[in-house]
């Protein structure tokens, strides 16, 4: 898997792509609620390009893995999130994520492992404040 700068469109791009795919399938609905979210806009990435970012992922993820037996691991799912520290972008994406995932209002096992890591990875560290957390 390919790495790319930390907080760059790239690598946001790369999640939200990651986000649609995850369940196995690509859902129209999932592109539109991308859409809907002006969540490229935010990260600076058009159209053009996450398509780019999605066809990347697909490449890596086929490359790396038997065709038949594509598993996301939790370390591959940490390194990607890993590249993500602006607590801002975190926050922006994770909202994003959940919208892309209930696109289709179904929310897949694959879906909620991604979603839960990302939580869990983001929000530990620094609380999405940018501050760290109080001492008791």
């Amino acid at each position: 898997m390919r790495s790319y700068q930390p907080d760059s469109p790239q690598a946001a791009g790369r999640i939200l792509a990651l986000t649609m795919i995850v369940d196995g399938k690509l859902a129209v609905s999932e592109i539109a609620a991308m859409d809907s979210s002006k969540i490229l806009d935010h990260i600076d990435l058009d159209l053009p390009g996450f398509q780019r970012m999605l066809q990347e992922l697909c490449d890596d993820l086929l490359a790396s893995r038997p065709a038949d037996a594509i598993q996301l691991d939790n370390g591959l799912l940490d390194r990607v999130l890993a590249e993500i520290a602006h607590p801002d972008l975190r926050r922006h994406l994770l909202q994003a994520m959940w919208h892309i995932a209930d696109a289709d209002d179904w929310l897949a096992d694959a879906e909620a492992v991604l979603l839960t890591r990302a939580s869990n990875a983001w929000s530990a560290e620094r609380n999405f404040s940018g501050a760290n957390a109080r001492s008791a």
